[in-house]
């Protein structure tokens, strides 16, 4: 098995930042739709499920950016919150609209 930390870091931190885009999408897509279940009164398992769901799926891609080492878990960390910034922005431009 090859080990994470043997790949050059050219390659490997683009591929962190794009994955922590994804991810933190992923996380914050499904917190607003959480957030919208509990506002509409909706389902309150399918709202526990998006909870543990959305934790375990960010969990997990920070471990497997953490067997690459700090550098590409800073750099996934980084791709999060710039997901988070562009939700964020697109919400406050849907309530000036």
């Amino acid at each position: 098995m090859m080990n994470p930390l043997d790949l050059p870091l050219i390659p490997l931190l683009p591929a962190c930042f794009v994955a922590g885009l994804i991810l933190g999408y992923a996380y914050f897509a499904a917190l607003r739709h959480t957030a919208g279940l509990i506002v509409k009164g909706g389902q309150p398992l399918l709202g526990l499920a998006l909870t543990f769901g959305r934790l375990a799926l960010l969990g997990g891609g920070f471990w497997l950016a953490v067997q690459a080492g700090a550098l590409a878990l800073l750099t996934a960390l980084a791709g999060v919150l710039g997901a988070k910034a562009v939700i964020l922005r697109r919400a406050r431009q849907g309530e000036s609209a």
